[in-house]
């Protein structure tokens, strides 16, 4: 099997047509993917949910009758084994955390290369997360002034390691910026994630913006 994308069953919720066939036929038939739903919009998405195979669903934030989290969080009763991918714009980062409270496991621009859809899917299908390089790249690289807006219950060095995870590092990489060990980091990490109740990256990315520690 070439990565976890190979044999994926696909689903895209959107209600731009153009947008939802290009990504179709990018998609559809490549390693294996095939595209088994198109919809314009998240009510007709649910409503099609007891027939349809999916294991990967492409979910547009803002759409008509339904939204991209309550379709989500649908989603989610009726089959909670689906991997849901966000899809957004440059501004629509408030409602990152709608999406990811409702189930969302990655997320993607509109305008990312298809490499990175394809990178998604095997995050995703793999059991990880996803933020595309071009959200990561955007966060701010500075914690505000005197890291005076540290939630209480995180270390300054917490803090420090969290950044280094929003701005897609690894751990190794983030344990040579900081000069410690990759051990201390990974401690860190599991602190980080039992303090903020995380469950992934993702989710550490939208509890930092949420926090006001980074900014996109």
């Amino acid at each position: 099997m070439e990565g976890a994308g190979t044999g994926v069953r696909v689903v895209l919720v959107d209600d731009h047509t153009l947008f939802r066939n290009g990504l179709k036929g990018l998609i559809d038939g490549v390693r294996g993917c095939v595209v088994t739903g198109v919809f314009s919009d998240g009510e007709d998405f649910v409503a099609a949910l007891p027939e349809l195979e999916a294991d990967v669903v492409f979910m547009d934030i803002s759409m008509p009758h339904m939204n991209g989290d309550e379709a989500t969080v649908k989603a989610l009763q009726h089959n909670p084994d689906l991997k849901v991918i966000c899809l957004s714009m440059f501004g629509d980062e408030n409602y990152y955390s709608r999406m990811v409270d409702a189930g969302a496991k990655g997320f993607l621009l509109k305008d990312s290369d298809i490499d990175e859809v394809f990178a998604a899917i095997d995050a995703v299908m793999s059991g990880g997360s996803y933020f595309c390089a071009a959200l990561l790249d955007s966060i701010s690289s500075v914690l505000h002034s005197g890291h005076s807006d540290i939630p209480e219950n995180l270390s300054e060095r917490e803090a420090d390691v969290l950044l280094g995870i929003c701005r897609g590092l690894s751990n190794q990489e983030i344990a040579d910026s900081l000069f410690i060990s990759k051990r201390t980091v990974d401690a860190h990490r599991a602190n980080i994630l039992e303090k903020t109740g995380c469950k992934n990256t993702a989710s550490l990315v939208v509890y930092a913006m949420k926090h006001r520690l980074v900014e996109i």
